[in-house]
């Protein structure tokens, strides 16, 4: 299952060009964000979910998310609310160091970090839509919730992208991505590129 390619699909050209367009940036840079983002959300969403209490926090957040945001992607677009569940979203997932993550990824994409965050704040919606339809259509619980985020995981980091998704999300192989956000720089970033 690549859900790279299902939210890539999701966010067609006119939404990628809406949220382009209200950030003031180019539609490749919004898509560049978008597929460094997806695997760096559900990696780091993996890893929260090795513990049984991380495990269980994600399945219940998933019971509120059916999936009914996917056939309304127009709303996703839709301001000041959208973005602030996407925030909160956001900083449940990455326990407020989502800041560096949108810092690194601004500076690989040539973006700011303020537009980053707002590119990660409409997507992460989307991205827990589509994890809660797929824990009611397989009828999932926080035992193999991890099964399907590493499914998925593998998707959407096959063609290169797992050098992203570690080096972005846990560098030193510690279980702790902020250090490894924190000390990461331009030299990996263009080392990245050089590949």
């Amino acid at each position: 299952m690549d859900i790279q390619n299902l939210i890539t699909s999701a966010l067609n050209n006119q939404v990628i060009g809406q949220m382009s367009k209200s950030l003031g940036v180019d539609d490749s840079k919004v898509s560049s964000v978008i597929s460094m983002a997806v695997p760096a959300i559900l990696g780091q969403m993996n890893k929260n979910a090795q513990t049984p209490q991380g495990a269980e926090s994600l399945n219940h957040a998933l019971n509120d998310h059916s999936g009914s945001i996917l056939d309304n992607l127009s709303g996703l677009l839709g301001g000041a609310t959208n973005n602030a569940e996407g925030e909160s979203i956001l900083n449940h997932i990455f326990g407020g160091k989502q800041e560096q993550l949108a810092q690194n990824l601004g500076t690989q994409a040539g973006l700011s970090s303020g537009n980053v965050m707002q590119i990660l704040s409409t997507i992460a919606p989307l991205i827990m839509g589509f994890l809660g339809k797929e824990k009611q259509q397989g009828n999932l619980n926080s035992n193999n919730i991890s099964d399907l985020l590493g499914s998925l995981l593998s998707g959407a980091t096959k063609g290169g992208n797992q050098n992203v998704l570690e080096k972005l999300l846990d560098q030193n192989g510690d279980g702790n991505i902020t250090d490894d956000l924190m000390n990461m720089g331009s030299n990996l970033l263009k080392g990245f590129f050089n590949k």
